[in-house]
């Protein structure tokens, strides 16, 4: 156990290496899904309107398998040395840990326009945390070169721009920041709105680097 949670310490630390990740067993996916369930269960355990599966935790163990899947078919065409279904799944379970910020129950310790900026500074480290996590892991694939930068950042301008082409931009920042309906939750949604224009913005350069680079990769090898 204690080699388990080492390599989860080096990763959650920015420490990862492709040794670790090659390490990756049923054991490593068990504590990220454990960490996954009880992140999911602190995000919502002093939501008086949550739904019976949010109290659970079970939709964020649901989310984490989805978005395993979404990344690992991105990264597919550029077909890196073992790149498998189950070691994407168990680190995206293991960056879930970070998502703990979000049990905190600010609400109760300050006024509601101070928790609402408090949690929106949760989101934005947490996101950015696990986006630098996943660029680490990523770098770890050699061959996926100079193009890691470009297939770290296009799942979330892909994801972010979706949702503001369906208008969920706003229900989405409110639950995954713990943001109750208060005017300061306008204010910090402010942010979100700028990440999703700036993403909007960006979503047609990077899918043109992206279908660029899986062309580029099969141009080498030939």
């Amino acid at each position: 156990m204690g080699n388990i949670l080492n390599t989860a310490f080096r990763l959650l630390t920015f420490r990862i290496t492709s040794e670790d990740i090659s390490s990756f067993n049923n054991k490593h996916l068990a504590l990220g899904i454990a960490g996954t369930w009880l992140v999911g269960i602190g995000r919502y355990w002093d939501h008086a309107n949550a739904k019976p599966l949010q109290y659970a935790g079970l939709g964020s163990v649901i989310y984490i398998f989805i978005l395993a899947a979404f990344i690992w078919l991105i990264v597919l065409p550029y077909k890196p040395a073992n790149w498998k279904y189950k070691t994407v799944l168990t680190f995206i379970s293991l960056t879930s840990f970070p998502a703990l910020l979000y049990a905190i129950p600010v609400e109760k310790f300050m006024n509601i326009e101070m928790a609402a900026t408090l949690n929106a500074w949760f989101l934005l480290i947490v996101a950015a945390w696990r986006v630098t996590l996943l660029f680490i892991f990523l770098n770890t694939f050699k061959e996926l070169g100079g193009y890691v930068t470009t297939i770290t950042f296009l799942p979330l301008v892909i994801i972010v721009s979706s949702l503001s082409f369906l208008n969920l931009e706003k229900v989405v920042f409110n639950i995954m920041g713990g943001i109750r309906h208060t005017n300061a939750a306008y204010k910090a949604y402010d942010v979100l709105l700028f990440m999703t224009i700036v993403s909007a913005i960006l979503l047609l350069p990077f899918l043109a680097a992206y279908i660029y680079g899986i062309f580029d990769k099969k141009r080498i090898k030939n």
